[in-house]
């Protein structure tokens, strides 16, 4: 596929300079999300199941039929199983702790990998804290990948939990997702897969992959911000306390106890974001009609071309597998260069990158820096993106040269 045009983005239309390099962090916005979003409020704007009124029903059908589009994209058949969320982050911390707290108990392990977002190590490393379990990481391979026999060899009869990410939110790293599914089974511990960096990218039916949870983010993949989503099993899900109270997710309140709502209202606490929801299936409607293989095969053309050229710039350092093995994120250091000076200087040429320790700081440290430049590609992107990355790469390491003669 070529690149989406700019003009279908409204913020990079009007920036015809700007080449936005930072997508992993978030993505900007076409304008048929930003049209569904307006259209809900201009057309449709009513708290969703609180009205008997028409006009309630119809922001509540708008609500449902958004869940039912997101659900199709990912791969559920039953779209009751998806939990819209605040985010990635918010969903992992609802498993922690809904789950978590009814099913870790002291002396149990949760195993997670060295490569975690904090959004999928914190939440499971204060669980162990207060169940008194064992957060137990997995070491990666020098390239980043998940070494599957590591793994295997970490996974005993009290492991509770497996929890991983897809896709390296730092390294581009691609998880053997169905391997690791398998063995967290094979020991009786549950799969809980950080579908943050996934499923903008890849073609993702979460029914396949048989992870008993999955996260992703709405604005990670064209959506608003506000919005994501925690695909759950149904048994699991239905046998969980809600992680929140208030509001729709009750069935009934007495005086002294409350009974819960079914699925998914149970764990959808509060007014929902309708219009982030609804500006969500829009966005997940664009990548159906593009196509996640046209998509992943666009970045790894253009990822392909910013390694070889990055990799060719002396001092340069590139962390992570080959890009036949990544997705579009390309993290690397510049000699002694300081990553916030190099997004500085990039940022005079207009080009946006991400600099620091990504929320991963584990990471970081098993990579022995405290800090990378980070820049991520998206369908929008195209050659002369990776040109003004390269070039924008030698002029800074020209100018610090320069500096230290």
């Amino acid at each position: 596929m070529r690149a989406l045009p700019r003009s279908e983005f409204p913020l990079l239309a009007a920036s015809p300079r700007l080449v936005y390099l930072d997508s992993a962090a978030t993505t900007q916005k076409p304008r048929v999300v930003l049209d569904a979003i307006r259209a809900f409020y201009e057309n449709d704007n009513a708290n969703p199941h609180r009205g008997a009124y028409e006009l309630s029903v119809r922001a509540t059908q708008r609500y449902h039929d958004a869940r039912a589009r997101v659900a199709a994209f990912l791969g559920v058949r039953d779209s009751d199983c998806v939990i819209f969320t605040r985010g990635t982050t918010e969903s992992l911390n609802l498993v922690a702790s809904s789950w978590g707290r009814a099913n870790v108990g002291a002396g149990d392990e949760i195993v997670v990998t060295a490569a975690e977002h904090h959004a999928n190590f914190v939440p499971w490393q204060q669980l162990a804290l207060e169940k008194k379990a064992r957060l137990r990481i997995c070491e990666l391979e020098p390239d980043g990948s998940i070494d599957l026999d590591r793994l295997r060899a970490l996974l005993g009869s009290r492991t509770s939990v497996v929890a991983f990410p897809y896709v390296s939110n730092v390294l581009g790293t691609i998880a053997p997702v169905r391997e690791i599914v398998d063995l967290a089974h094979g020991v009786g511990a549950i799969a809980v897969c950080d579908g943050a960096q996934a499923a903008p990218h890849l073609s993702v039916c979460v029914d396949d992959l048989g992870v008993d949870f999955f996260a992703a983010s709405g604005h990670k993949m064209l959506g608003p911000m506000g919005i994501g989503v925690l695909v759950g099993r149904r048994d699991l899900l239905d046998a969980m306390p809600p992680y929140m109270t208030g509001g729709d997710m009750i069935e009934f309140v007495e005086d002294d106890r409350s009974t819960w709502n079914r699925l998914p209202h149970k764990f959808e606490a509060g007014t929902p974001n309708a219009a982030g929801a609804v500006g969500l299936a829009a966005a997940a409607d664009l990548l159906q009609r593009i196509g996640m293989d046209a998509v992943r095969a666009h970045e790894r053309g253009l990822v392909g071309s910013a390694y070889r050229r990055l990799a060719a710039i002396e001092g340069v350092r590139i962390y992570g597998p080959a890009p036949e093995h990544r997705s579009g994120v390309l993290s690397f250091n510049v000699g002694d260069v300081h990553p916030h000076d190099l997004a500085t200087i990039l940022d005079s040429y207009h080009v946006c990158i991400r600099a620091g320790h990504h929320c991963a700081q584990p990471l970081m440290r098993r990579l022995g820096v405290s800090a990378t430049a980070r820049a991520s590609f998206y369908l929008y992107n195209d050659d002369a993106d990776v040109d003004a990355l390269v070039n924008g790469v030698m002029a800074a390491r020209e100018m610090f040269s320069r500096v230290g003669a």
